[in-house]
């Protein structure tokens, strides 16, 4: 019997090749823009002087340097008081001489009182320790405020980023392929 001939077939399959690198990317966050402006607060103060008032008029009178009209008041209101005072001397000093019969001088005696006393008019104002009068007038210090201000001006900066491509390769490795072989066929039987 013949025998049938027979047909092979095979097959190489296509391989694909694929070289590939993996990319790289960069990126980079500049700070922030940052400005800030101060506006100093101000402070204006102003102090008025004060007043000083020294009034010394007592004084200058308790040492008879006052006033010639207030020393004049005083004379002319001591005037009857020392009439008076001058009234009974006389009438002691008449007395004195009526009593001569007791002894002694008396006109001597009363020329000698005449020569150390005599009638003195005050005409100096009081004595005090507090005779200067003093007035201090203190003014309110002006205080002025300006306000102070701060200005803040702050940006943000975008991120930069930088790509760098990887490589990727694909080539065929294998192509593909079918075989196909027959036997060989004997024509003469």
């Amino acid at each position: 019997m013949p025998s049938i001939p027979q047909i092979q077939i095979s097959q190489q399959p296509a391989l694909i090749g694929i070289d590939a690198d993996l990319g790289t990317q960069d990126i980079r966050q500049p700070r922030a823009t940052y400005e800030m402006q101060v506006d100093r607060p101000k402070q204006d103060i102003r102090q008025p002087r004060g007043e000083l008032e020294i009034d010394q008029s007592r004084a200058w009178d308790a040492l008879g340097q006052g006033p010639i009209l207030t020393a004049l008041s005083r004379i002319y209101s001591q005037c009857s008081q020392i009439a008076m005072q001058g009234i009974a001397r006389r009438v002691e000093d008449g007395n004195r001489m009526a009593a001569i019969h007791r002894g002694g001088n008396a006109i001597a005696d009363i020329a000698k009182d005449l020569s150390i006393s005599r009638p003195q008019f005050d005409y100096y104002g009081e004595a005090s320790y507090d005779n200067v009068d003093i007035t201090y007038t203190a003014r309110k210090a002006e205080i002025n405020v300006t306000d102070g201000k701060i200005n803040v001006n702050a940006q943000v900066n975008k991120p930069e980023i930088d790509y760098n491509r990887g490589k990727l390769d694909i080539y065929m490795r294998q192509y593909p392929k079918v075989d196909i072989s027959v036997s060989q066929i004997d024509f003469k039987t």
